[in-house]
């Protein structure tokens, strides 16, 4: 009986912890521009132990930069806060089977997430067409 309830206890500790990490994490879905009409992803937003934004993205049927009209070399992520310049965060590479993943964390609460084609290095402002944004709005 002792070992049911302390495996108990544990499980509740578990969920407990848990929880408000779920009841934060939000997704928010990516809108694909007429540059890439197929392309489909989301935001998964969350909060780190700083206070900090989790920002992860997940693509999918986005095709390589390297095969559009005009041809790109990099898909560069971007945030911008309302009233302000973009801020380049990196790039999205798109694997072989036309998926891509990036991660990173900001101090940012409510901005627009921009994805560019871009050519040649990662420019101080978006040069490219934008093929997928969003916009994050937290409490």
């Amino acid at each position: 009986m002792k070992q049911k309830t302390l495996r108990q206890l544990i499980l509740f500790g578990v969920i407990a912890c848990l929880l408000p990490m779920l009841a934060y994490a939000r997704k928010y879905p990516l809108t694909a521009t007429p540059v890439v009409p197929g392309a489909k992803g989301y935001v998964d937003v969350g909060k780190d132990n700083n206070g900090n934004t989790e920002v992860e993205l997940k693509v999918e049927f986005l095709p390589k930069p390297s095969s559009l009209t005009p041809p790109a070399d990099t898909y560069t992520v971007w945030f911008r806060q309302q009233g302000s310049e973009p801020e380049a965060q990196g790039q999205l590479k798109v694997d072989d089977d036309l998926k891509g993943k990036f991660k990173t964390t900001t101090h940012m609460k409510n901005f627009d997430v921009v994805v560019t084609a871009e050519t040649g290095r990662v420019p101080k402002a978006p040069t490219g067409p934008e093929v997928l944004h969003a916009t994050i709005q937290q409490q």
